[in-house]
């Protein structure tokens, strides 16, 4: 094998060409002296099967974002799987906020609004904030906080990895997440969808949440049940809610979660083709770059965890 050829497929972006390059590396088509692949369509999970399949001498694939959750039934195939997970934390994690101290401050009224109305304020001053998953998105979450003085709770499966807490996050095992949840003003979803945690957010788990509570998500749309959320919402359950996410995407015009006062719909924007094209790329040029050096690769895929 010829460590520097490296493949990329299904579609080829300039930026990325160039990222290989700068890398060290020299674009080629897949064939026997091909053992590097860059992936670059999320949507087509079946053809990468089949690519990897035809080509058995592949050692490693680069897959385009951080959730791999579409490509669950490859991870067990003979070759390391890095993700792009931590490539896009800034942004989503920026969303994110928005998202939250959008629903404090009951903007999906306001902007609507043709008279004075009430006065409505929640602020993430001082409050129990809880975020659900521990990678990336987290970590830049809490350090987004910090100016906030929030006492955050990260929930997430290993307690024992080391977490930037930036000295106000305190770590909580995912078998503590209801009690986690019975305190948070502000709960931020940024997990990867894995069998585990389809469907997490549940009617009975909202129904441990305070029913003065805002949720955000910015993980996966099948992470929380859409009619239970609806049903939360309605009850008063919850405050309010924001998802840049949903099942499924687009969501369907008419469907009962748009219009609402006390729910923010954005259409998977966290992080845009730009953002993504310019942040892969970054990562591309890491990737790249450790392979043909042979030292160890950025996003290393656990097939075990699904991500």
């Amino acid at each position: 094998m010829t460590k520097n050829l490296i493949a990329l497929e299904p579609k080829r972006f300039e930026s990325y060409v160039a990222a290989i390059e700068a890398a060290g590396g020299a674009l080629s088509e897949l064939g026997p002296q091909v053992d590097a692949l860059i992936w670059t369509d999320y949507s087509k999970p079946d053809l990468l099967e089949q690519t990897i399949r035809e080509n058995p001498q592949l050692r490693w694939v680069q897959l385009p974002f951080a959730g791999v959750d579409a490509f669950a039934n490859l991870l067990h195939l003979p070759v390391t799987f890095t993700s792009a997970k931590r490539s896009y934390s800034e942004p989503v994690a920026e969303h994110a906020l928005m998202l939250a101290m959008a629903l404090g401050r009951i903007l999906p009224q306001r902007v609507k609004a043709m008279s004075w109305g009430q006065k409505h304020a929640d602020s993430l001053y001082d409050e129990v904030v809880v975020i659900v998953g521990g990678g990336g998105i987290a970590q830049e979450l809490v350090r987004l906080l910090v100016p906030f003085r929030s006492r955050v709770k990260v929930v997430r499966k290993r307690v024992d990895e080391r977490f930037e807490d930036h000295g106000i996050a305190e770590v909580v095992p995912f078998e503590k997440l209801d009690e986690a949840l019975a305190t948070a003003k502000f709960v931020f979803l940024a997990c990867a969808l894995t069998d585990e945690t389809r469907f997490l957010f549940s009617t009975a788990r909202f129904s441990v949440m305070r029913s003065d509570s805002y949720l955000v998500n910015v993980a996966r749309g099948e992470v929380v049940d859409q009619e239970a959320l609806l049903e939360a919402l309605n009850s008063g359950v919850l405050a309010g809610a924001a998802t840049d996410v949903t099942y499924p995407e687009p969501l369907p015009d008419g469907h009962p979660m748009w219009g609402r006062d006390d729910l923010i719909i954005t259409p998977h924007t966290a992080d845009t083709k730009p953002i993504v094209e310019r942040l892969f790329a970054q990562r591309l040029r890491v990737n790249v770059s450790a392979w043909i050096k042979g030292t160890p690769l950025t996003g290393v895929v656990d097939p075990e965890l699904g991500y």
